[in-house]
């Protein structure tokens, strides 16, 4: 059974002319402000004309933008014009795995260049380094292997400097488009379940139960020193955190998909069965393919 993201939402926001039906909400941990949150319904919704005026239900409070945390609960939103949830498609996605060998100068690259999960802040040790030891490390993309088709028609590549788009390697295996992380940190960035906000200082937020106190934390600077030609991209960040916004917030939330299959389990089948399943399995076979093309 695919995991709800609305399951642990404490803090839910509807239009206020016709209050009843939810318009979307989220999970405060802490981090999210005021001013973030006015900034995800400029992603979330479309109005037609006016302004948007967000009013806590309880209280009658006015939500400005400001740094100040963001109080849970029930907010209305006002505004003289229709509004609408947004359309935007969002990027589905699946835990990213090395199927083809194409990613070891990724994953290397991005050892070297972080030697730490540049979210929890856990070093990997110069002992452990030096004996070639990265268990529980990964080399995480930004935007998935297994959507290098969209990657190709939205021209992503241009936002890598560090690298030509030259058979056999691709833009999308630069490490301007990943960050290490530790595994279970990986598996949360590949669901959308954490993302980091370059535009509020590299914040770190966690879109559910955050576990492991990471809510509010700075990305490590080691990835993002302009100094260094493979510093992780901003602009992709943007667009990971952009799609979090969208995965997690809008109306019930995209699926989860399931990955933990036991031995002998229709793995085909339970994902053509799961939420999505057409668009999974196309993606599961795009991330092989990938492997021998």
């Amino acid at each position: 059974m695919a995991f709800s993201r609305s399951a642990l939402r404490n803090t839910h926001f509807y239009d206020a002319t016709n209050p009843e039906v939810v318009l979307g909400g989220f999970r405060q941990n802490g981090s999210i402000t005021e001013a973030n949150f006015l900034s995800f319904l400029d992603i979330l919704l479309v109005t037609q004309e006016g302004t948007v005026r967000v009013q806590a239900r309880i209280s009658g409070y006015v939500v400005t933008r400001t740094n100040t945390p963001l109080a849970t609960g029930a907010y209305d939103i006002y505004c003289d014009g229709r509004i609408e949830v947004s359309n935007e498609r969002s990027v589905h996605r699946l835990f990213s795995r090395s199927v083809s060998g194409k990613e070891t100068r990724f994953r290397d690259e991005i050892r070297a260049r972080d030697r730490k999960c540049v979210i929890s802040g856990m070093i990997n040790s110069d002992l452990s380094i030096q004996a070639s030891d990265w268990i529980s490390f990964e080399a995480a993309h930004l935007f998935p292997l297994h959507g290098e088709s969209i990657w190709i028609d939205l021209e992503f590549g241009r936002w890598i400097t560090d690298m030509d788009d030259s058979p056999p390697s691709s833009k999308i295996d630069s490490a301007q488009n990943g960050f290490l992380l530790r595994s279970h940190v990986h598996q949360l960035f590949d669901q959308y379940l954490i993302s980091v906000n370059p535009e509020d200082g590299y914040k770190v937020v966690v879109f559910n139960g955050d576990v492991d106190g990471l809510d509010g934390r700075i990305l490590d600077p080691v990835c993002r020193d302009p100094a260094n030609p493979h510093c992780v991209s901003d602009k992709l960040l943007r667009w990971h955190f952009r799609q979090s916004v969208l995965a997690n917030m809008r109306g019930q939330g995209e699926p989860i998909f399931e990955h933990d299959f036991p031995p002998g389990t229709d793995i085909m089948g339970e994902i053509l069965a799961g939420p999505c399943g057409q668009e999974r399995f196309e993606l599961e076979m795009a991330a092989r393919l990938r492997g021998v093309c």
